[in-house]
């Protein structure tokens, strides 16, 4: 794969990267209301930057959620406009995944408890451990899995709710500032390809993991 873009709206930041020639030209946006919004004209600057354009794509890697409804939603859109217009396959990660491998690189360490704020006092739940994915799901803080404080908790749950998180877990170090970034899906889609994995040949499809929302999406 010579040209990858990387896309990411799912939380409250909004980011780009695209991968060319084995560098990365990178965006990212916080603290700017409805970033995701801003997402084509971020695009556009890397492009602009790396003298590239969507038809010179082989791949669009992207956020599938969860994370922000609406958010989740642009992502999923954009992502599928450019490959429907242009033939290029895809291949779509969670948020959670993309965030525990960021957090993994950052703090070195093969132990990151991440989970983003889903409102309703729950939280978006998962495990990067020794580069694995793991334990995808949405639970009360409370009724977080066990751990030990071996392992550093990462995103917007440990901010909301980070004394029922600590009870749960056993985690006392936490990141609640810390967010995905598009780079670290450009990471997670490089060894995806070299262990021989496949592309998306159907239409990107968003995760939502609350079941009322995703229906109510359907209708």
């Amino acid at each position: 794969m010579q040209n990858i873009l990387a896309i990411d709206t799912c939380t409250e930041v909004c980011s780009v990267s695209l991968y060319t020639q084995s560098k990365k030209t990178s965006r990212f946006l916080k603290g700017v209301a409805k970033s995701s919004g801003l997402i084509l004209p971020l695009c556009d600057e890397v492009f602009d930057e790396t003298g590239l354009s969507v038809a010179d794509l082989d791949l669009i890697v992207y956020s599938k959620g969860p994370g922000a409804f609406t958010g989740v939603r642009m992502c999923i859109s954009v992502v599928q406009g450019m490959s429907l217009a242009f033939d290029i396959p895809t291949l779509g990660f969670s948020t959670l995944e993309v965030a525990g491998l960021g957090a993994s690189k950052k703090y070195n360490t093969d132990k990151v408890a991440i989970a983003l704020d889903a409102r309703m006092n729950e939280v978006y739940w998962g495990l990067y451990q020794q580069g694995v994915f793991t334990n995808e799901m949405l639970c009360k803080p409370s009724e977080a899995p066990q751990l030990d404080a071996d392992y550093i908790g990462v995103g917007t749950g440990w901010g909301a709710y980070q004394q029922a998180l600590i009870e749960a877990t056993g985690v006392d170090c936490c990141e609640p500032e810390f967010y995905p970034k598009a780079e670290n899906l450009i990471d997670l889609a490089l060894a995806h390809i070299e262990r021989g994995g496949l592309l998306d040949d159907n239409l990107p499809l968003p995760t939502y993991l609350r079941n009322n929302v995703a229906q109510k999406s359907l209708k």
